[in-house]
């Protein structure tokens, strides 16, 4: 279960001198020693002396013990959680490159804006909501209410649980995971759109639905004390969450002008700029493994360093066999293979592993990625079919892979039951569902969230943002 520490002292100002006096008062005596520790050199008789001086100093600053694996960890979530963020920007090109040219300043603004609005609401209500330690307001169901607090400058006024991690570390690393989910909506609704209610929407969300359904288990709530649901990294909690939100838009927001012609089939729209999505693709797989890897909690102990590479090593293999069976099934449906499938595919892998990275082997970790890429290829039609336009796919590897990946769970992991499982799946995708389904209804009934017909056409760069990405090149339809 994803946890943190509850000690969410304030600052205490009065203590910052002393401490960096103390801190400079070190680095002064260590560095007075050292060139003391050379001139006594060529004196045998001082030599000695100076040496266990010296030594004496550098035990004072060295962490005890007990610090040790709180530093680690700490450590591990920073590094982790810097990768995750950069999962933004995989976002940000992924979906760049797959819609058209006249539309790409939009889907880079909204996903600028949905990482700054989910830190600051994360941080407002999210937070507390989702970790609300014994302050629970329904026990269980729905958590504490009040800002994120970190520990005090220097731990000054703090009492942290040394065995996990900073405050400041496990909020860094637990808003990335909430980001990643608002990212996940922007592209299923992109080029039809407005701007501002999309933002509204991404405020609820991140400071209040996700918060609230990720409480359930990483929060320790409900699911994860009745249910026994497990979410390594978060295939249901984030995935299929984001991918919920997202299926209650598009059907809301409808298909875009043209999408499904009167006379039935569906006409494609190829995306502007297939080298940025790929490059989009690369760096959410990079990122990947922070999300994962990060998941793990703790790296305090030599079986969890090693847990660590075993779950790097899963997320890249499931990435890959997603690779390999999207590109195989597209060659056998359409004789020739679809990189925009294959991209998706790579995608469909990590999402489908990231409920259990740790369990599998390499062998099963891929085959449960290309059982994703496989869901991916076949899904993506059959939304088509259903007349619901998801401009990159979202839905199908975010949604359709997050539900295989929770369910594959019991393949590997002997603590898993299919039964915890399913209603645990079941119970986060009404609830986000249908909240968000009332929220996109209310947003259309009193302030519309689609664009003109004249701006849809046009493009959402000019008429929304009056710029272009591509200024110097002639704008298709």
């Amino acid at each position: 279960m994803k946890r943190r520490s509850d000690e969410n002292e304030p600052k205490q100002q009065e203590m910052d001198g002393k401490k960096v006096n103390c801190h400079m008062n070190k680095y002064l005596k260590l560095s007075g020693l050292a060139a003391l520790a050379l001139a006594v050199t060529a004196v045998p008789g001082l030599a000695q002396e100076a040496a266990a001086v010296v030594e004496e100093v550098v035990e004072d600053v060295t962490p005890p013990m007990g610090e040790v694996g709180y530093i680690f960890t700490t450590f591990m979530f920073l590094v982790t959680g810097f990768l995750v963020m950069w999962m933004a920007a995989g976002f940000s090109m992924l979906e760049a490159g797959l819609v058209r040219s006249k539309n790409v300043t939009m889907q880079l603004m909204k996903n600028i804006a949905l990482f700054a609005l989910a830190a600051i609401f994360y941080y407002l209500i999210g937070y507390n909501l989702m970790y609300p330690g014994d302050n629970w307001i329904v026990p269980d169901y729905i958590g504490a209410i009040g800002v994120a607090v970190l520990d005090g400058v220097g731990l000054d006024g703090s009492e942290p649980d040394l065995t996990y991690a900073s405050v400041g570390s496990d909020f860094f690393f637990q808003l990335m995971f909430c980001a990643t989910t608002a990212s996940i909506v922007s592209g299923a609704l992109a080029e039809r759109i407005k701007l501002w209610p999309f933002l509204v929407f991404i405020v609820i969300l991140t400071g209040v639905i996700y918060p609230i359904q990720a409480s359930w288990k990483w929060g320790g709530g409900f699911l994860d004390s009745q249910f026994g649901f497990l979410d390594f990294a978060g295939s249901t909690v984030v995935h299929s969450a984001g991918g919920w939100a997202a299926l209650a838009g598009a059907l809301v927001l409808g298909p875009r002008i043209g999408k499904y012609p009167k006379g039935g089939g569906v006409h494609p729209f190829p995306g502007s700029n297939l080298a940025l999505a790929t490059l989009g693709m690369f760096i959410l797989w990079l990122g990947w493994f922070g999300f994962n890897g990060g998941s793990q909690l703790y790296m305090d102990t030599a079986g969890n360093v090693a847990d660590i590479s075993r779950i790097f090593a899963n997320t890249n293999a499931a990435a890959a066999g997603g690779v390999i069976a999207a590109l195989l099934v597209t060659q056998i449906l359409y004789k020739k293979p679809d990189l925009t499938m294959v991209i998706n595919g790579a995608l469909a892998g990590l999402v489908a592993i990231t409920a259990e990275p740790l369990t599998p082997t390499l062998g099963q970790a891929t085959l449960i990625g290309a059982v994703g890429g496989i869901l991916v290829v076949f899904a993506v039609p059959f939304l088509d079919k259903l007349k619901i336009d998801d401009v990159v796919g979202a839905i199908p590897v975010h949604l359709v892979c997050g539900i295989w990946g929770t369910l594959a769970v019991c393949l590997t992991n002997p603590d898993a039951t299919l039964f915890g499982q399913l209603i645990s799946i079941i119970i986060v995708g009404v609830f986000v569902f249908s909240v968000s389904l009332v929220l996109w209804l209310l947003l259309k009934a009193f302030v519309g969230i689609r664009v003109s017909e004249e701006a849809e056409i046009s493009g959402l760069d000019v008429e929304e943002l009056g710029m272009e990405a591509y200024p110097e090149f002639q704008t298709s339809s």
